[in-house]
């Protein structure tokens, strides 16, 4: 996007996208405005549009510049790519909300897409099947991932929060109404939940079916 003629620019766009992902990391994406970006930048408000279009244009530079892949952070295969995701969430807890319906067509996604559609190369799938997956797993970590942001800014563990929803479930099979999910508790279902390495390969397996991939 062009400057203003006449004059040096006061910014760099990666610049402006830095600034208002350290605001959206120590605050929330609630936090980021423009105004606020332009107070941070000690700007003015409208100077912020030589470099982004509007603020939907923002969230999708902040996401493309936070999602440069660090191969330490997953692995191959779907497995790798969704560890690699839940990483890069939890350092910018922000994203899971910024994500739906982003204009995603920069290199970091890109190449991200790419790497997902490499694990799939060889299931058999149609095009559109992978992509569905490739969707439905990173909503999967996007879930995820917020949930526990939740719980440590409340200060709550999986062990308390189980504990305390086992207690309601067990109060509410007394009354008798439930047969079904009391058979369900007597079988187990009380049991801590598995982690997000097995609950994702769950998730992948049950995806791809007898198809290699995960």
């Amino acid at each position: 996007m062009p400057v203003p003629r006449g004059r040096p620019p006061a910014h760099t766009r990666p610049q402006i996208v830095a600034a208002a992902i350290a605001i959206a990391d120590a605050e929330g994406l609630d936090a980021l405005t423009m105004r606020r970006l332009a107070t941070e930048l000690d700007a003015g408000v409208m100077s912020l549009y030589t470099y982004v279009r509007d603020k939907e244009d923002l969230l999708d530079q902040m996401v493309e510049q936070v999602s440069e892949f660090d191969p330490a952070d997953g692995g191959d295969g779907l497995i790798g790519l969704v560890r690699w995701q839940r990483a890069l969430m939890l350092r910018h807890p922000w994203m899971p909300a910024a994500l739906p319906n982003r204009r995603l067509g920069g290199p970091n996604m890109l190449g991200h897409l790419e790497r997902g559609l490499a694990a799939l190369e060889h299931t058999g799938l149609p095009g559109p099947a992978k992509m569905e997956i490739l969707a439905l797993l990173t909503g999967f970590v996007a879930s995820y991932v917020s949930n526990e942001v939740v719980q440590a800014r409340a200060g709550v563990t999986d062990t308390q929060r189980i504990a305390e929803h086992v207690e309601r479930l067990r109060e509410a099979v007394l009354s008798g109404a439930y047969p079904r999910l009391a058979k369900v508790m007597s079988e187990g279902a009380t049991a801590p939940p598995p982690n997000f390495e097995a609950i994702a390969s769950r998730m992948i397996a049950g995806l791809l079916g007898d198809r290699p991939g995960g």
